[in-house]
């Protein structure tokens, strides 16, 4: 406690308001401590004590730094800016950059006496998020390792690394602050490549499925790996206790692998009830992250080192990890974590930095720091034969920095060493160049990272974020060619050849008529069925890194790890899996997330890198029990309509009312050997030629009865709306060859049926597919010509009709009551409706990067 005589002697007004620091000067060291003076006539708070609390200052501090960062991302995400941009530029603007150096700021928001309290929410905050990131950290891609991987990762780390301690020693003059350990938190920002961030940039950017995506989120776990332990080496030289930290922090990582994280599945399995997790489970975590952060912290490490590592341990089980981000995640990246970045902003003194470094150095500064990761992973893609423009993008998306990045820079602000500050040495930054930290008394403190080193990284690390997703998408979207190619299609394909279906399932529901159209689709050893199938899965906004690294062929534990408690992915992965013949089915399961908005773009981009010829949908309408149709899915039915517009092939949208009855025995074991009577109604133009062509795969099949039913116009029908008799013509001729083409084939078939009527409106038309026969077929095919030449076959169907994606015929079948219980199965032709750059004919157009390259083999996984 310091006397009256003192405090009146040594008394300093620092901000004007009644926030004062008591400084004891002597000989050798000037010492200061806080001290708050209570004040009656105070205009913002009722009561006196008010002031002498944190709690309003916290609140308003909440209330401010979280409004100004979620109006900064609403504006930066139309930017294609990722979301650590705004938290960056968050708290930049409320620092000494800006709002902090108002007086309004220091005497009502960010007063010094509260800087305490800020900083330790912003640990705790960070503690937890942590916790979070171990939980989403998959370390099974690095399993898929291999040469290409290592060399791009060693790339990426080893000359960052060094540039980063040589820049640092050139950037930075010899003064007084000088402080030779900040160039290896410089060293690590550079080298270090955020994975959580660089999953959202991927899913963002359409790029998850794609072999950049996949090497660089490989490569990012071994950089995060890498600079971890440089971290915990970092803070354990530092800290004064070497060896003792790091001995100390070792043990408790290989007790929580080998001893922990068995004893915590252990308890979980013995004590959930049906495979529910409770909330008591859920606070025994959080305790357990507290607890884990607790005891790395007195290892001399840091807390957020055993919060990460308590993460990693925790069960790969669905239930557990969303049960934990349902309590957690809103809360701790919403609501805490935007003190941290307060926090980083308050230390980043940007007009400081520009005063006492040169803007030439700035400049260098950022685009050395720019170049050095970009640069060493382009050369590297180059030696293994990938093209210029997939080096560059992935160079670029391993330069993602994130909130990592801020961690390692504010652990070296905080990392510094007491020094005596001797009389005459100009203390007009005292405070400023101290360490945000505020203990009741302190002497001048020197840090790794002060004013001028931690802003000037942080700015780099501001800029290259910024620039990454603008740029990679400015790339791909330069690179996409649409390339005429007859595989397209299912009538483009040789009899011969391979057929590849991408399949897609909303839900279980969805699934056996999949199947049943799978199965009838024939593959053969001459001709064999490839199916790529895809369950398709809403990206919200809770949605973890984790579930962005969805299952596919490549993830070597077979979809198992996705899911643990038999989700409705698991049982969707097995039943596909249960088609499975090497000889004549092949069988590819993934899933993919992504919001409704722009799931079609995963969907063409799959359908594209696999080679696919035809998409296969399901109906955004459920039938009911009766044969009728159910409520709509308005997102489904976006989907299918953005597909159709966008597709690189032919596509089939499947409305199942019953094909799927027989498919499946009470053991849920595939069965194709039961007969089917397939309708196929041809009225002319290129979705019917390419439902044909689909409808005579079917025939093959023995246990298929085939009935071809194609429709002529009447002489006597005309039609204003008609286009020229030239065109016409030619489509006339074209489908004239194709039915000839199929009568030729099928003579000595007698499961195939073909017959002819003459027509002169929509109503006949529907009357003669009547006469077909009454509730007699389990499936109808059809064309959607949606974009054909309009036909006196199909007059008036249209007008009544509110389902284009199904076309007038296709609309007509599903509200009639003759075809109540059959299935319907439009099919659309693919017609690219972009430019077409010619190529040679062994360009490899399948490649599963951004661009193309000659001589580069297709790489499934």
């Amino acid at each position: 406690m310091i006397s009256s005589s003192i405090r009146r002697r040594y008394l300093v007004n620092m901000n004007s308001s009644d926030n004062y620091y008591v400084t004891n000067k002597t000989n050798e060291v000037i010492e200061a401590c806080y001290y708050v003076q209570n004040s009656s006539d105070d205009p913002l708070w009722q009561y006196d004590y008010a002031m002498n609390i944190s709690l309003p200052y916290l609140l308003t501090q909440l209330v401010v730094v979280i409004s100004l960062d979620r109006l900064l991302l609403l504006i930066l995400r139309s930017l294609r800016q990722p979301p650590i941009v705004a938290h960056i530029i968050c708290g930049v603007v409320l620092g000494p950059t800006l709002l902090l150096e108002t007086d309004f700021a220091k005497n009502f928001i960010f007063p010094q006496k509260t800087a305490m309290v800020l900083e330790t929410f912003a640990n705790f905050a960070l503690t937890y998020y942590m916790f979070l990131v171990g939980l989403e950290m998959d370390f099974s891609l690095i399993m898929q390792s291999g040469a290409e991987v290592l060399s791009v990762t060693a790339a990426g780390i080893m000359f960052p690394l060094l540039l980063g301690f040589g820049l640092y020693f050139m950037a930075i003059e010899r003064t007084e602050e000088f402080d030779r350990r900040g160039s290896m938190f410089w060293a690590m920002v550079l080298a270090s490549t955020n994975f959580p961030d660089l999953t959202r940039i991927l899913a963002d950017l359409k790029l998850l499925r794609t072999n950049i995506g996949r090497l660089a989120m490989i490569s990012a776990v071994l950089s995060d790996m890498f600079s971890w332990i440089l971290l915990i080496i970092a803070i354990s030289i530092f800290n004064g206790h070497k060896y003792k930290t790091i001995v100390a922090t070792v043990v408790f990582v290989l007790i929580c692998v080998f001893a922990l994280r068995p004893v915590v599945a252990w308890l979980i399995d013995r004590t959930t009830r049906d495979e529910v997790i409770s909330d008591t489970h859920v606070w025994f975590i959080m305790a357990g992250i507290l607890l884990c952060g607790l005891t790395t912290d007195a290892c001399g490490s840091h807390s957020i080192v055993g919060a990460f590592m308590f993460g990693v341990i925790l069960p790969q089980d669905e239930s557990v990890r969303n049960k934990v981000l349902e309590k957690l995640q809103d809360f701790v990246t919403g609501i805490l974590m935007p003190l941290f970045f307060l926090i980083s902003g308050i230390r980043t003194d940007l007009p400081y930095m520009f005063r006492t470094t040169s803007w030439i150095m700035v400049f260098l500064v950022i685009v050395l720091s720019w170049a050095a990761k970009v640069a060493n992973v382009f050369m590297v893609s180059l030696l293994y034969k990938m093209s210029a423009t997939d080096s560059l993008v992935l160079g670029m998306l391993m330069n993602t920095k994130g909130v990592f990045a801020l961690i390692i820079l504010n652990t070296g602000r905080n990392i510094g060493v007491c020094f005596p500050l001797v009389m005459g040495q100009s203390n007009n930054k005292l405070f400023h160049t101290v360490n945000l930290h505020v203990s009741v008394c302190m002497s001048c403190y020197l840090q790794a990272l002060n004013n001028q080193t931690f802003p000037l990284m942080v700015l780099s690390v501001l800029v290259m974020s910024c620039l990454i997703e603008p740029i990679v998408a400015f790339v791909n979207k330069l690179t996409k060619r649409q390339v005429r190619q007859l595989s397209r299609s299912i009538k483009g394909s040789e009899q011969d050849t391979e057929l590849r279906i991408l399949a897609c399932v909303h839900s279980m529901r969805n699934v056996l008529g999949i199947l049943s159209v799978l199965n009838l689709s024939h593959g053969t050893k001459e001709s064999p069925l490839t199916v790529i199938a895809i369950h398709l899965i809403e990206l919200s906004k809770r949605a973890s890194t984790k579930m962005l690294i969805v299952h596919d062929d490549g993830n070597l534990d077979g979809g198992i790890r996705f899911n643990q408690v038999n989700s409705e992915t698991t049982n969707i992965i097995r039943a596909f899996e249960k088609v499975n013949d090497d000889e004549v089915v092949k069988v590819q399961t993934m899933s993919v997330i992504s919001p409704y908005a722009t799931m079609h773009v995963d969907i063409c981009s799959l359908a594209h890198d696999k080679c696919a010829n035809l998409i296969l949908l399901p109906f955004h309408k459920e039938v009911k029990a009766d044969g009728h149709m159910g409520n709509p899915n308005s997102n489904f039915a976006n989907v299918n309509k953005n597909v159709l517009m966008n597709t690189p092939c032919s596509v089939a949208i499947l409305v199942d009312r019953g094909i799927s009855s027989k498919a499946f025995e009470s053991t849920d074991k595939f069965c194709g050997d039961f007969p089917r009577q397939i309708a196929m109604l041809f009225i002319g133009g290129p979705d019917d030629r390419e439902a044909l062509a689909y409808a005579c795969r079917m025939a093959g099949q023995h246990n298929v009865s085939l009935t071809v039913a194609r429709f002529h116009p009447g002489e006597d029908t005309t039609d204003p709306n008609l286009q020229s008799d030239t065109s016409l013509n030619q489509e006339s001729v074209i489908d004239d060859e194709h039915i000839e083409d199929f009568k030729s084939k099928v003579t000595d078939n007698n499961g195939i049926h073909y017959t002819e009527m003459t027509v002169h409106s929509g109503e006949e038309t529907i009357a003669g597919i009547k006469a077909l026969g009454d509730n007699v077929f389990d499936l109808y095919i059809v064309g959607r010509r949606q974009r054909e030449v309009k036909s006196p076959v199909t007059e008036g169907l249209a007008d009544w009709g509110n389902l284009p994606e199904l076309g007038a015929i296709g609309d007509t079948l599903l509200s009639s009551n003759f075809a109540l219980h059959a299935s319907l199965l439009v099919v659309q032709h693919y017609i690219s409706t972009d430019v077409i750059h010619e190529i040679s004919d062994n360009f490899s157009t399948c490649t599963l990067g951004i661009g193309t390259k000659p001589d580069v083999q297709r790489c499934d996984f």
